[in-house]
């Protein structure tokens, strides 16, 4: 699998040659350097959850490429409601399968209807566990849906700091964990390589920490 940092909460996932791209947050973020011409083309566009900053250019880039908008109930009768033509609705709990990609919804503790997402396919699992704090059954989501890569947030304030997604990271056991969601504004502002030292203290995984706009195959 091949997974693309679109800054902030943002990724492009290709799993078994389907292109997933996830919380893209590009014309409104005050960090990014990247336009949209740099996401990749998407045929599954996923949202954890209805801020400003997930939901962001989900919309435009699924009006752009044709794609499938995948998100919580709510969520998608927003998008629906702004001309999104393909969606699939879900819930907590819940699962789909788009384009031959089974996504399992899982639980995250967030405001605005927020959830994560654990993309299953041939080449591997990928948790994206959007805007969520520490909570136990991280550990349930590790023992039922085995990902081989979990992308945390490690921002503080808002989620999960780098203390609490080290201990996450060693309830979900996966292969590889990339430290998402923060520095794009100063209230978030962390050091990813104090989240890689204490990952090591909990956890045999791989810290992956991407800079915007890199690619890595896992």
């Amino acid at each position: 699998m091949k997974i693309i940092y679109l800054g902030h909460a943002g990724f492009g996932i290709t799993l078994d040659g389907v292109s997933i791209v996830v919380d893209p947050f590009i014309t409104k973020n005050p960090s990014s350097r990247l336009r949209l011409t740099n996401v990749p083309k998407a045929e599954i566009v996923a949202v954890t959850h209805s801020h400003f900053d997930h939901f962001g250019d989900a919309v435009e880039v699924a009006k752009r490429d044709g794609a499938c908008f995948v998100a919580v109930y709510d969520t998608v009768e927003i998008a629906e409601s702004e001309g999104v033509q393909r969606t699939e609705a879900m819930n907590v709990g819940g699962s789909c399968i788009v384009k031959g990609v089974k996504i399992d919804c899982v639980p995250a503790l967030h405001t605005g209807n927020p959830c994560g997402f654990v993309f299953s396919g041939r080449e591997g699992k990928v948790y994206h566990a959007g805007d969520t704090g520490l909570f136990g059954d991280m550990k349930l989501i590790g023992e039922i849906c085995r990902p081989d890569v979990a992308m945390l947030p490690i921002g503080g304030r808002f989620t999960m700091g780098p203390e609490e997604a080290a201990i996450a990271t060693g309830l979900i056991r996966p292969k590889a964990v990339i430290p998402m969601h923060y520095n794009t504004f100063e209230a978030i502002r962390q050091d990813p390589y104090r989240f890689a030292a204490l990952v090591k203290e909990r956890a045999d995984a791989k810290i992956i920490i991407m800079k915007e706009g890199e690619s890595v195959e896992i």
